[in-house]
């Protein structure tokens, strides 16, 4: 099938490309749902100029669409009816693993734009889930997290030794209850790896953000 990938930047939307690919799908368009200024993705802070990157890198189209909370759905199902017709898409892959509220409204968006739903990660194994992506050659930084991390975990590769450290302090190795979101910099669906800016680091609240220069 011609796919949507439905596309945070972060490690787990980028394996679950990755399974997709391996299962004989082809990924022609990455989706991602940017603030209301069409600069920042809303799920993981990235600017628009670092996804775009990571789609040159892959060979495929990118299709950021600027949306408040309020009309996210909306927007969300009427991008997917539209790229369904402009590239044949046949269905859409998501990175989610076992947050059944995320799965029901995916499954609802998919249905309303008349699409299939591809979760090729769910209801597998959180901490071997992560040693899946670092032994696959995914490459992903901490961009954003909890306070309960701090400023100091921003910035730092995902490897085997941080989700031991993670663990160890009672954080989720996946980082799925939100404790922490990812970039990916580089994984074998990339013909080069990421040149990412120079950054700050800021908390706002109780999250800590990269901010990109």
């Amino acid at each position: 099938m011609n796919l949507i990938s439905s596309w945070s930047g972060g490690k787990d939307s980028c394996y679950a490309l990755m399974c997709s690919t391996l299962e004989g799908h082809t990924p022609v368009v990455l989706l991602n749902m940017m603030n209301e200024n069409g600069k920042i993705s809303r799920s993981h802070g990235l600017p628009l100029s670092i996804i775009q990157q990571q789609a040159k890198a892959m060979g495929t189209a990118l299709c950021g669409i600027p949306a408040t909370w309020n009309d996210y759905e909306l927007n969300f199902i009427e991008t997917l009816k539209n790229l369904k017709q402009e590239y044949q898409i046949e269905g859409v892959v998501f990175g989610d693993i076992d947050l059944e509220p995320h799965r029901e409204w995916e499954e609802k968006v998919c249905n309303t734009a008349n699409l299939k739903t591809l979760l090729p990660l769910w209801k597998q194994n959180r901490k071997e889930l992560v040693y899946a992506m670092i032994d696959s050659g995914i490459r992903a930084i901490i961009v954003s997290c909890n306070t309960f991390l701090g400023e100091t975990y921003l910035g730092r590769e995902i490897t085997k030794e941080l989700v031991e450290e993670l663990e160890n302090i009672g954080v989720d190795a996946c980082g799925e209850n939100g404790e922490y979101h990812t970039v990916v910099i580089d994984c074998p669906l990339f013909s080069k790896p990421l040149i990412l800016p120079e950054y700050k680091t800021k908390t706002y609240e109780n999250y800590c953000f990269i901010i990109w220069n």
